[in-house]
């Protein structure tokens, strides 16, 4: 499954893990602003905002799993197996197939509330990409440096949520996510008081009691509670690179270890690659299971004008710095 987040210190940073059990070849891919989006219903986008983002690249399509445009508005799609459903096409409406979504948003919208407005005419279609790659079951977060919501299409409709968390992670719907931490309100970076009793004393025998009861699992429950919890706690210095190691360590709270989520016939879940992405600069930082050293890229670094898409593959093997 996957967690994404939102960061704010001096610039705004958005970003997710891909926790599967494979990968498909991903690669870090900028959009550049003449490139021309092709839809299967809407007329076609031959110029818009660029783009960076992480993508599989099928048939030179650029399908993005999480993605910033060069005006700081974020998307990232996450899965939501069971309760994503699309539709039908629909007349009057803007039909979009669930894999033109975010190409479609950010190639047309510089904020969340341009988002909101266009998604007024907006319906999902049902449509796959190809009879290899079916129909994901996806929830969004959509973000900028001032809003934040979530995009989920369920069988009642466009649901649209405010998010004041900032993170998104799988089941359940978005709404009962945030109610559940209704059970969560008393956790603390403090240790805190004895409020058992008055007539009992207790140990304070550790540091970080205040957190007790913080979930460890990886389900998308807790990591909800755990990142929402880390993320609204955490602090660090403004700079970039404090920033974004920071926003490391918090996605780093859910990491998902290869042979804890057993999935059968020898396959594991684990966190294919971790992503951050400071929206203002247009600088998309990543890790890989195998490589821990943050890689970054550059969107500004790139001619923007041109109509060819640009991609770099992950680096995967470690790489390691030996001070002797």
């Amino acid at each position: 499954m996957c967690t994404a987040a939102t960061y704010k210190t001096k610039d705004f940073y958005f970003g997710r893990t891909l926790d599967y059990e494979y990968s498909y070849k991903e690669e870090v891919t900028i959009t550049p602003r003449n490139y021309e989006f092709k839809f299967r219903n809407v007329n076609n986008l031959t110029s818009h905002y660029a783009i960076i983002g992480m993508a599989f690249i099928s048939d030179n399509y650029p399908l993005y799993y999480d993605a910033v445009n060069e005006k700081g508005l974020a998307i990232a799609g996450l899965n939501f197996v069971g309760n994503a459903y699309y539709n039908e096409r629909q007349l009057n409406k803007e039909n979009i197939a669930q894999f033109e979504l975010i190409p479609y948003l950010l190639g047309s919208c510089s904020s969340v509330k341009e988002v909101k407005k266009l998604l007024e005419k907006i319906n999902i279609t049902n449509e796959p990409f190809s009879e290899e790659l079916p129909l994901a079951q996806l929830h969004w977060i959509i973000s900028d440096k001032e809003d934040c919501i979530t995009l989920e299409s369920v069988k009642e409709g466009l649901k649209i949520y405010d998010n004041p968390v900032g993170v998104l992670t799988n089941n359940p719907t978005f709404d009962k996510q945030l109610f559940n931490l209704n059970n969560y309100s008393g956790l603390s970076p403090k240790n805190k008081e004895n409020t058992f009793n008055n007539k009992l004393n207790f140990d304070t025998y550790s540091r970080g009691l205040g957190a007790l009861g913080l979930p460890g699992d990886l389900s998308s429950m807790s990591r909800f509670v755990r990142v929402a919890f880390v993320k609204m706690n955490s602090l660090s210095e403004e700079n970039e690179i404090a920033s974004v190691s920071q926003f490391f360590h918090i996605l780093n709270s859910v990491d998902q270890q290869r042979g804890c989520c057993d999935l059968g016939n020898n396959k594991f879940e684990i966190t294919i690659y971790t992503s951050c992405c400071n929206t203002d600069k247009g600088i998309y930082y990543y890790t890989t299971y195998n490589n821990h050293q943050i890689t970054a890229v550059d969107m500004h670094k790139e001619d923007l004008n041109s109509s060819t898409l640009i991609h770099y593959p992950l680096i995967t093997r470690e790489q390691i710095r030996f001070q002797n």
